[in-house]
């Protein structure tokens, strides 16, 4: 689809923060799309690198002069209009969208260093995957940016592995990016938004439900930790295929008991749901660390820094966060697979113990 630069009152900047594998393989798509899109977009995007020495150079050196980001997105090459920076503010400051792509354990501090800019007239899409946890209840961490800096932020979530994407293999993602409350004719919609992700081999479906996006992106790393756990057992995908339907009914759940505007649908039928749960409990990082953890019967945590290079799953934060939440709330009973998935690793019940407990709690 094409919009057309008549249906927006400008131009707009695009920037990123965050230059992970899935950070940096976002980026590339938006750098496309800004270069190819000049009706819609300025060409130059600036992307946040937490600086760091490979051999000897800067990471943001090696960026932009050999456009690879060597370290954690290897072999891809990368758009010349591309600007690795490691100046946070510099990188936020002349944009107009803010792609925010981090690890959801950074974001606090993230806000707490920009928090004296003035954000009213910039827009965000959090591709974050994670809640975050309070006294209070949990909050969706696009909530948590509106909150702290004050711009209109959506979510993007999908079934995307940030390597396939950045090969180019086709898939799908959601993103949700309700009207700005003073919404006015020529500003940014979803559908502005859909035109900077959008790519041949990346397809866009738009969605108003900023809540089950965004909890399709934080528990299908819990349940994939899940399905990690029986694979390490040697269950097979029988087991496998059992708990991901117990994730549904959990995510769904947790999605009706604590967001009025949930939809059930998004889980169900969209890529940031069912499909993104799929793909994740077969080849995202979290299976793949719980799996070992099991097979090795090791600490999930030093399985972690031995295979991701540096990198978080996600998903063991996620699983702390949620369990600190359903006790405090007392309804732990009522998740016996989130629950049984935390008991197995950091209480030490036996495998067989996670089948029991669905057992106990079945809803046949």
């Amino acid at each position: 689809m094409s919009t057309g630069s008549s249906n927006y009152s400008r131009k707009y900047k695009a920037a990123v923060v965050g230059s992970g594998n899935w950070g940096t393989a976002v980026a590339k798509l938006v750098a496309e799309n800004c270069a190819e899109k000049n009706e819609l977009f300025e060409k130059e995007v600036k992307m946040w690198v937490f600086e760091e020495k490979i051999d000897g150079k800067n990471l943001t050196e090696i960026i932009n002069t050999e456009h690879e980001n060597v370290k954690y997105l290897p072999d891809i090459k990368l758009p010349e209009n591309l600007v690795a920076n490691p100046d946070l503010r510099d990188v936020v400051m002349d944009a107009d969208i803010i792609v925010i792509n981090i690890p959801h354990q950074f974001l606090r501090n993230i806000c707490k260093q920009l928090a004296d800019i003035d954000f009213s007239k910039k827009y965000a899409i959090s591709c974050l995957k994670g809640l975050n946890i309070s006294p209070k209840g949990p909050e969706l961490l696009s909530d948590y940016i509106v909150e702290h800096l004050g711009l209109h932020c959506g979510v993007l979530s999908g079934a995307n592995i940030a390597s396939e994407v950045a090969k180019e293999k086709w898939c799908e993602t959601t993103v949700a990016f309700p009207p700005h409350p003073e919404f006015k004719e020529g500003d940014p919609d979803a559908l502005l938004m859909r035109e900077l992700f959008e790519r041949p081999y990346f397809h866009v479906q738009v969605s108003e439900d900023t809540a089950g996006v965004s909890i399709g992106g934080a528990l299908k790393n819990v349940i994939a930790i899940g399905a990690g756990i029986v694979e390490g057992a040697g269950w097979g995908d029988n087991a496998k295929s059992g708990i991901m339907r117990h994730g549904i009914v959990e995510m769904v759940k947790f999605g009706k008991t604590f967001f009025p505007t949930f939809k059930a649908r998004t889980i169900c039928y969209e890529s940031a749901g069912v499909a993104d749960l799929i793909t994740t409990c077969s080849a995202g990082r979290n299976v793949k660390v719980a799996r070992e953890a099991i097979r090795q019967n090791r600490p999930i945590e030093e399985i972690e820094k031995e295979l991701l290079n540096g990198q978080s799953a996600q998903g063991v934060i996620t699983m702390d966060e949620v369990h600190e939440l359903l006790t405090n709330q007392n309804i732990y009973h009522e998740f016996p697979l989130m629950a049984a998935i935390y008991k197995v690793i950091r209480e030490g019940l036996p495998v067989e113990g996670l089948v029991q407990q669905l057992l106990e709690a079945r809803d046949d």
